[in-house]
């Protein structure tokens, strides 16, 4: 009888959902085509798709929030399941103050991409306030915004990249184990969305796999190549890109679907340190973020970086893949090639020489090296990948000695490959440290660090039973000494998240490397071999 009964109900909301989608007559207009089709104009009229289910019961529509607090200015993205044409575009955020709901703002709704951001300024940070997002008299999510935690000596962040689609179950395990070990920020840093014309679907997925470890903290998310649609991403101030696989420098898609994706992922970080556009309209958000007396620099590796086709030498079959191990490095180190861009130097100049009291992090999509000798397949062995910022080497030697004078270290992600690394300029160990997290699915296009000649390198790490770490040259020249690496035959095939710990009064960074499958609660869970490494700031 219990089965016949929710058989009933069960066909009972299909047929309303149906008759629902039946009555909308004004399919809502999009600036692009056959991309992002699942959540635009007539979405209801979509078959089921592989990715998540959007027609989803209408107390459910309000998805998730991101929220960062910043010089006192908080800032929240609702994200929403896509509206049908007869449903409100508004939304509102209420707080709870004096034992009851209080609505603070209302803001309409973005129909591309489903989102809507509220700004609150002068913010009090020094207690907790719980929050509510709202749409129409059912659909709410709820959750707290965090006090500073500057009375804290240890502040921890969690990071994470590369949230592969060759898996789309929910994350148990993450949502578990960090909320256990209870950072303080919790740091995406790109490819959250492996959909490439489906952003909206997949961001959505994103954030039912995740929600749960940012609806009680703030969050940082970066899109990176994945996100926007791309394989690589050299974004050239915003140009065109023409060429198959965006080699030629710029991008692919249409810009309001770029503006999207950079909308829905990045629109509460703290407002763009120069919000000038890029070409095609094409916005910036790179910016500062202070949090429990640590100053988080946030870049953009890929916007303003120099596509290699065209350009420089072509050393293998793809324009940005060098096989030639005979090369001359100087050959593609070329006058006129950017890197960061002038823009993002100039901040990462003026971030540095402010807040000295405060300790420092660059956060970015990928590493300033090549950290990775062999790409998706044993037998596909890479001298130089020109999609990393190995490359152009100037501009990555102009970025480090920033870095370096800022006395900050640089966590990012993107590699599929975790590491952790301490970069030379004209020495070897003259420059700043990084970690460069493991994938969070780590079962496509793994990388490997695999010296050729099977040798470790000058001044190896003792502490690790890993057998090729010490000073080496990546495939651009460049110096750096590598520390600890996860090749693919590692435990939950490589696959994980960092954990970075900062404490203010001893001025050290420890770097952990914590298994996708490890359960961390049970107090025998281990790290990948050659974690923890602290490293003390100068």
């Amino acid at each position: 009888m219990r089965k016949l009964i929710n058989c009933c109900l069960l066909l009972f909301a299909i047929q309303w959902q149906i008759s629902f989608a039946q009555q909308q007559s004004t399919p809502l207009p999009s600036p692009f085509k056959n991309i992002d089709t699942l959540a635009t104009n007539d979405w209801w009229n979509r078959a089921p798709n592989e990715i998540i289910n959007l027609k989803v019961n209408r107390d459910s529509v309000v998805a998730f929030g991101l929220y960062t607090v910043h010089a006192h200015v908080l800032k929240l993205t609702a994200q929403l399941y896509p509206l049908y044409p007869n449903e409100s575009r508004t939304i509102s955020l209420a707080l709870y103050q004096d034992g009851k709901w209080k609505v603070v703002q209302i803001q309409n709704v973005n129909e591309l991409g489903w989102s809507a951001l509220f700004r609150i300024e002068d913010w009090d940070h020094s207690k907790d306030t719980k929050y509510r997002i709202t749409h129409g008299e059912r659909a709410y999510f709820e959750g707290t915004i965090r006090k500073n935690p500057d009375y804290k000596n240890e502040i921890v962040m969690a990071a994470l990249s590369c949230n592969s689609n060759r898996d789309r179950g929910l994350r148990e395990y993450y949502v578990r184990n960090i909320n256990y070990q209870d950072p303080d920020l919790i740091f995406f840093a790109g490819d959250q969305s492996y959909d490439h014309t489906e952003h909206t679907a997949a961001w959505l997925k994103f954030g039912l796999q995740f929600r749960e470890t940012f609806r009680n903290r703030p969050c940082i998310t970066i899109p990176d190549d994945h996100d926007i649609g791309q394989g690589n991403l050299w974004g050239e101030n915003g140009k065109i890109s023409t060429a198959k696989g965006g080699s030629d420098g710029g991008y692919t898609y249409h810009p309001e679907y770029v503006k999207m994706v950079e909308r829905c992922q990045t629109a509460h970080l703290p407002d763009p340190y120069d919000p000038k556009p890029v070409e095609q309209g094409i916005g910036v958000y790179y910016t500062n973020l202070t949090l429990g007396g640590i100053d988080f620099a946030i870049l953009e590796d890929r916007k303003f970086k120099s596509g290699p086709e065209g350009k420089i030498p072509q050393q293998g079959p793809r324009p940005d893949h060098i096989r030639n191990p005979e090369y001359d490095p100087n050959s593609i180190d070329l006058e006129g090639l950017s890197l960061l861009g002038e823009r993002q130097l100039i901040f990462l100049k003026d971030w540095g020489s402010k807040n000295s009291e405060s300790m420092k992090v660059v956060l970015s999509q990928t590493g300033f090296c090549g950290g990775a000798h062999i790409h998706g397949s044993l037998d596909n062995r890479l001298h130089a990948d020109l999609d990393s910022n190995g490359w152009p080497q100037s501009g990555r030697n102009k970025a480090l000695r920033l870095i370096k004078n800022a006395n900050a270290v640089h966590i990012a992600g993107d590699q599929h490959l975790a590491t952790v690394i301490q970069h030379g300029i004209n020495d070897f160990r003259d420059g700043p440290w990084a970690f460069i997290v493991p994938a969070i699915v780590n079962d496509y296009y793994s990388r490997w660090w695999w010296p050729e000649d099977e040798q470790a390198g000058g001044n190896p790490n003792t502490n690790t039973s890993l057998p090729w770490t010490g000073d080496y040259l990546d495939g651009f020249g460049n110096k750096i000494s590598m520390m600890a690496y996860v090749n693919p035959e590692s435990p939950s095939s490589g696959g994980g998240y960092g954990l970075i710990r900062f404490n203010k009064n001893k001025k050290n960074v420890t770097f952990e490397c914590w298994p996708r499958n490890t359960d961390v609660t049970t107090g025998k869970a281990t790290q990948f071999e050659g974690w923890p490494i602290t490293i003390t700031l100068d």
